[in-house]
């Protein structure tokens, strides 16, 4: 290969990865590219599941305990996955390990979280923590914990040693693909802590590690070779005695798959019903306006919840479509409930598409007819939706906003959300 070929192939190289480090910020109406999401993982350690907002610790080279949490907020789209399943911030217990891919803010002048100087993940920070423990990027496009982000990618972890002392121990594992060791060489091993209190799950059993030490598995104190043997696991962060800088702790083992897509239907189905109470979120892509308050709205749902969440729009069907804020939480309806202000109507098509499908949309788009369009519904805007035969119940007070009396400045809980006494 010639010199100048050689350089010219050389620089396309370091433009395209230059061009996956560059901080992005979305757009209003548009589904952000994976591709060029900051990825890092951290420990739970605060939710506001009403405002779809927390905390995390975030791994970096230093000592993890010193981080300090660092706040993140769901994009609007911005999904969940707990078990291999959809979720709700609620549904995650604190402690989790989670994965995270996030952009910078798509507005700062609303953001619900702090705006960050665009370069904050390369700052080292001081007392041992390292470089990237408070990245910019905190706008969430997927949020995961370790079992989900295995399935999603095709890995597992493999055991290949434990050693049991005193009721506790530690397992030596590596992740990995599932089918072997990938193109870049032999996993990186980690040492894993466990306890009494982790759950092993074997077909419909949840088992505790005595119960396999009762059977003849494990031993009931010293080391045992396990062989790479292939498992999922739920990951979280507890103190550990030493001076070990960064370690992680077993919650959970899944042992097969029967035990795994076990844990994600329950998870399933426990977003199916928030989904239904809390309407389908989705944002408008255009509104055909008539006479005297009819339109045609278009809308595209967003991704992330159960394929039957999807079966429920059908064309000819009757709905109701509610403005909601960035939080997804109701502008409408107020005290009176979301159903009893919001636009009606029948959806005209719903359409399936068939081009890739960007994470954070469904690919479905609904049009729907109403003859009485709400200030709330308007294009890039957010909604919600929800078929009739959906359950008409009334949401907390913490998820929803006085239809009308709301500043962007009064989005989030203040001290004045508590009575006085």
């Amino acid at each position: 290969m010639n010199r100048p070929l050689l350089i010219t192939l050389l620089g396309l190289l370091v433009t395209a990865s230059s061009a996956a480090d560059v901080p992005f910020r979305p757009e209003a109406g548009k589904f952000p590219p994976l591709e060029k999401a900051h990825s890092y993982r951290g420990e739970l350690v605060f939710v506001d599941h009403a405002n779809r907002r927390g905390s995390l610790r975030v791994q970096g080279t230093g000592t993890f305990r010193r981080n300090d949490p660092h706040p993140f907020a769901l994009l609007p789209y911005g999904q969940v996955r707990y078990h291999g399943a959809p979720a709700d911030l609620r549904d995650i217990p604190l402690g989790t390990v989670l994965h995270v891919r996030a952009y910078l803010p798509p507005d700062p002048k609303i953001s619900a979280v702090p705006v960050l100087p665009i370069n904050n993940k390369e700052k080292d920070a001081d007392h041992n923590r390292g470089a990237g423990i408070a990245p910019a990027e905190n706008h969430v496009l997927l949020l995961e914990d370790e079992p989900s982000h295995c399935l999603r990618e095709g890995l597992v972890w493999k055991l290949k040693e434990l050693d049991l002392k005193n009721n506790a121990g530690l397992i030596v594992a590596s992740r990995e693909p599932k089918e072997g060791v990938g193109a870049e060489g032999k996993a990186n091993e980690e040492n894993l802590t466990f306890d009494a209190a982790t759950r092993i799950w074997r077909g419909r059993e949840c088992l505790s590690f005595a119960d396999l030490i009762t059977e003849g598995i494990w031993p009931a104190s010293g080391k045992k070779t396990l062989g790479g043997q292939a498992v999922l696991l739920g990951i979280t962060w507890k103190p550990t005695p030493g001076g070990v800088f960064t370690r992680f702790h077993i919650s959970d083992i899944w042992l097969d798959d029967t035990a795994m897509q076990r844990s994600s239907h329950l998870q399933a189905e426990a977003h199916k019903a928030f989904i239904r109470s809390r309407w389908m979120p989705a944002w408008v892509d255009a509104v055909e306006y008539g006479k005297f308050g009819r339109a045609t709205v278009t809308a595209t749902l967003f991704g992330g919840a159960d394929p039957a969440i999807y079966a429920d729009f059908k064309k000819g069907i009757s709905a109701f479509v509610n403005g909601v804020e960035n939080t997804l939480k109701h502008t409408e309806g107020g005290t009176a409930g979301p159903t009893q202000l919001a636009s009606r109507g029948e959806l005209l098509e719903v359409t399936a598409s068939s081009d890739d499908i960007p994470l954070g949309s469904s690919g479905i788009q609904i049009r729907f007819e109403t003859d009485l369009i709400t200030e709330g519904i308007r294009p890039t805007r957010v909604i919600r939706i929800r078929p009739a035969d959906w359950p008409d119940v009334h949401i907390p007070r913490e998820e929803y906003l006085d239809s009308g009396k709301f500043k962007h400045e009064d989005r989030f809980p203040t001290p004045v959300i508590f009575p006085e006494y």
